[in-house]
């Protein structure tokens, strides 16, 4: 059962992600039905820790609190290193069985603990690359909410701390629990931690074969046209087989792939800033259905154009 929950913040802590923490579970709303949580900021030696956005704060406790609580949390803090005491604290703390939980960056503290190794996790899309590479053994899905891996919770930027806490609260306190605290922070009760990052996908800046960035330009003005691998290897005068192998080693991906996923971001800024409809969308972008449109940007994104529009177009 969730009963106490211990928030570890380090100098330059992020603002608003250690406040993502402290509405959570800092608040009493035992008024509401809601349970109330033990809950405390800490710090190694309880000292002052400095913030990203340039003031300082005092948390009321050490890291002695840590060492009993059901919920362990890192707040992010630009992905510096973190004292060997906090280090140790996580360890012994997965270790019992708690409960750890990294918010965006933080996850870079849980891999430094070890708490990564052979392990699915995530953090904010910007930083996936490095936290694969700085820790390989980590099995790094740079698309999704939040992972939960064992007793090890991950949470991509920001607001997906929000739905990974959520997700908390639902496993150990049920569902309406989870809904009531969701409508008390006006946040939609479920988000699915497999539900997509919106990242950007923007194509190579620069490749070691001439012919391959004019071909790229090519496609990117003419996504609302045919293009198959034997069309595309034609206008570089290569062998269909040649030039896709070429291009995977060029780009990192197929070029039915990579055509795809730039229709995708085509679609989505379409969606995000235009009244077209979703018929006229797929023209543009070359999928040449809505039905095709909806079934590409599902796979990539895991929610449909509609919802997609409805979440991020720009207001007037």
């Amino acid at each position: 059962m969730l009963r106490s929950v211990a928030v570890i913040a380090m100098d330059e802590v992020a603002v608003f992600e250690m406040g993502v923490l402290c509405e959570l579970f800092g608040y009493d709303r035992t008024a509401e039905g809601l349970p109330a949580y033990e809950f405390a900021v800490c710090s190694v030696g309880g000292a002052p820790v400095t913030t990203h956005a340039g003031f300082t704060v005092t948390p009321s406790f050490d890291l002695s609190f840590a060492e009993t609580a059901d919920l362990v949390a890192i707040a992010p803090n630009d992905t510096r290193e973190a004292p060997p005491e906090v280090l140790d604290m996580l360890r012994r703390a997965h270790d019992r069985g708690a409960w750890v939980m990294s918010v965006c960056t933080g996850a870079f503290t849980l891999g430094r603990a070890g708490l990564l190794d052979d392990r699915r996790c995530t953090t904010h899309w910007r930083h996936t690359d490095r936290l694969a590479a700085e820790f390989p053994r980590a099995k790094v899905d740079p698309g999704v909410l939040y992972v939960v891996d064992g007793n090890v919770l991950t949470s991509a930027g920001t607001a997906a701390a929000i739905d990974a806490g959520l997700h908390l609260v639902r496993e150990e306190q049920g569902s309406a629990v989870a809904a009531q605290l969701a409508r008390r922070m006006v946040m939609p009760p479920h988000r699915d931690g497999g539900q997509a990052q919106f990242i950007e996908v923007p194509i190579h800046s620069s490749v070691d074969c001439e012919t391959i960035q004019p071909l790229l330009t090519h496609m990117l003005e003419t996504l609302d046209e045919t293009h198959t691998v034997d069309t595309m290897a034609d206008l570089v005068h290569m062998a269909p087989r040649t030039f896709a192998r070429r291009f995977r080693s060029e780009t990192g991906a197929t070029p039915h792939d990579w055509l795809t996923n730039q229709r995708v971001l085509l679609a989505r800024r379409l969606l995000e800033d235009t009244d077209l409809g979703i018929d006229a969308i797929a023209t543009r972008a070359g999928f040449g259905s809505a039905q095709t449109l909806r079934h590409h940007f599902t796979q990539r994104l895991s929610t449909t154009p509609q919802n997609y529009r409805s979440t991020f177009k720009a207001k007037p």
